[in-house]
């Protein structure tokens, strides 16, 4: 279930991020870097949010998780810049260079997402002198 979470997040997301960067750039007059890095940022917060609790089921977000996130992030559009702009040195259309990158992109993404910042912890074993059992009890 989580992971149809995650991808129902992703793409509510994508659909936001449109409006938000729509008001920033076309209504509010911000220079098209300035309104897309807003706009990124705010989406990229919002989505470590529901992602954080309702996909993962924190009680409460925290800040290494939410810098893992960024890292994450980050990691994806660098992937997904590389790839956009390498297959089309090799003949491939730049439009399906970006779906290829943003494939490549959303894989990675998914493995930070899954085994990295929320990945599942083993419970702590617990210790038999901790517990003050022993085998005679």
């Amino acid at each position: 279930m989580p992971m149809v979470r995650w991808w129902i997040v992703g793409m509510l997301f994508t659909l936001v991020n449109l409006p938000g960067l729509y008001i920033l750039h076309d209504q509010l007059n911000l220079p098209l870097p300035a309104a897309s890095l807003i706009a990124g940022e705010f989406g990229t917060l919002l989505r470590f949010l529901a992602i954080d609790r309702w996909v993962f089921a924190h009680p409460a977000p925290n800040l290494q998780r939410l810098w893992q996130y960024h890292i994450a992030v980050a990691s994806s559009f660098a992937i997904w810049w590389a790839v956009t702009n390498l297959l089309p040195n090799w003949g491939v259309s730049y439009l399906l260079a970006s779906i290829a990158g943003t494939a490549c992109s959303v894989g990675w993404s998914m493995l930070t997402n899954f085994r990295w910042i929320w990945r599942r912890r083993p419970a702590p074993a617990t210790s038999v002198i901790a517990t003050g059992l022993t085998s005679d009890d």
